[in-house]
């Protein structure tokens, strides 16, 4: 695979069970991308188009990292991968960098900065935190996972943050409880305040988060990554209802001001889209909005 195609993974790590880290050769894309944006991955000429955020990039040493879960059966293919093989295709960067990358400097330096990371959520995440350090600001992180062994990226996001904390929804590493939780914890009886919470996650978990800091009053930024497909705005996969507008998180996202995202009506949305008869439903009921305006799909 590696004589074939151009996009060679230099490195491939376990993180945990079902979990893997690789770092593909893509100079063009790692000369470009940023935090807060993704990829798509096509193994080869019949490979499914797989979105990924970016986890890392070495704009040097020309390399992406990225970070995923085998739960279909197209990761658990690419799961079968090693190092020194390659991807046909490895497109990016695609959606919009983070947000607070673009807030005035003198406006960033004044807010404290809270990251909720939710299992293979916690990727995104790091470049992120890394950034903010990087550039001279600080944060905190908690990482949410379901127990010890799925707690990833823990050293590396350590090193890129003022305080981090742990939970597990067993109790068997950190904080016994959810992401949540913690987050009340910290107000509530540790004297902790923020202006910004970023939630990265499965989408229940930002949802809950946002019925949290809303109800506490702080401004919340979600990456609704969970819900691509396609990647282009094609599909009508990732469509969204923010505050009453319809948009696409692949295109006008990822990210999106969490308290006006309609968390209910995007994972029953997710529900659908898993069979041919959901897909099908979506599209003759939201006919036009099914697709991201000026696609070739409007045009058909």
């Amino acid at each position: 695979m590696a004589d074939k195609y151009n996009y060679t993974i230099m490195k491939k790590e376990s993180l945990a069970d079902s979990i893997y880290l690789m770092d593909i050769k893509a100079p063009r894309v790692s000369r470009h991308c940023y935090p807060g944006q993704f990829i798509i991955v096509k193994m080869d000429e019949k490979g499914e188009r797989i979105p990924l955020t970016i986890c890392d990039y070495d704009r040097e040493a020309g390399t992406v990292t990225i970070v995923f879960q085998a739960i279909g059966s197209s990761t658990k293919r690419m799961a079968e991968y090693e190092a020194g093989d390659a991807f046909e295709d490895f497109t990016g960067p695609l959606g919009r960098r983070s947000e607070l990358i673009d807030m005035p400097r003198g406006e960033l330096k004044k807010k404290r900065i809270l990251y909720v990371a939710g299992g293979v959520g916690t990727a995104p995440v790091y470049p992120q935190v890394k950034w903010l350090k990087q550039n001279g600001y600080e944060a905190d992180c908690i990482i949410g996972a379901r127990n010890k062994d799925f707690v990833i990226l823990e050293d590396r996001i350590k090193e890129q943050v003022k305080d981090l904390y742990l939970c597990t929804d067993d109790g068997s590493y950190g904080f016994h409880g959810n992401v949540c939780d913690c987050i009340r914890d910290l107000i509530e009886n540790k004297g902790k305040h923020y202006d910004i919470i970023v939630a990265i996650g499965p989408m229940i978990m930002m949802k809950f988060v946002c019925i949290l800091t809303k109800e506490l009053g702080i401004k919340t930024i979600v990456s609704m990554n969970p819900v691509m497909v396609d990647g282009t705005g094609m599909c009508g996969a990732c469509r969204l209802t923010i505050g009453g507008k319809i948009k696409f998180a692949c295109v006008d996202g990822p990210e999106f001001d969490g308290h006006l995202v309609n968390f209910d009506e995007a994972m029953k949305r997710s529900q659908m889209y898993k069979s041919q008869e959901g897909r099908a439903m979506l599209r003759e009921t939201e006919g036009d909005t099914h697709h991201h305006p000026g696609c070739e799909c409007h045009e058909s």
